[in-house]
Parts: C-alpha cells; structure tokens; sequence
C-alpha cells in the first residue's frame, strides 16, 4: 500500500501532504488508531519517506472523509 518517496518526489504538491498527526486530526482518529490500520494494511493510503517518516495525501484523507473510503481504495 504505501511507496517510498524522497521529499524532492513529494515535489511543489508537499503542501498536498499531511503527517499522520494532521490526518488524525481531520479524521478524528488517533494517531494509533492510523498506525494500527496501516500496520493491519487498512484504512487511508500512505506514504512513507525513506527517513522512515509517514505522510498521507490531502485529497485521499479528504475522500475517506466523505465516504468514499473503502471503495475508493
């Protein structure tokens, strides 16, 4: 589910990505409850950075939120 992605990949669109603390909350899950899910391979798609940092995109957080989770992805 998730690719890795240097910062330069992430590009003029970085501002489009939201750390898992920012997601957690739009989502009004905890950050573990984020953590959980992509360790079990559900939930929000993801990105992690070789740092090792994770990062989700904007629009995806957005798409879960307006009920187009699980079918979206």
């Amino acid at each position: 589910m998730s690719k890795t992605r240097t910062q330069e990949q992430l590009g003029p669109d970085a501002k489009g990505w939201l750390t898992p603390r920012e997601a957690a909350s739009m989502t009004r899950y905890s950050v573990r409850t984020l953590a959980n899910q992509r360790s079990l391979g559900t939930g929000i798609p993801y990105t992690k950075l070789p740092s090792g940092r994770v990062r989700y995109r904007r629009a995806d957080v957005e798409r879960y939120l307006t009920g187009q989770g699980a079918e979206a992805f």
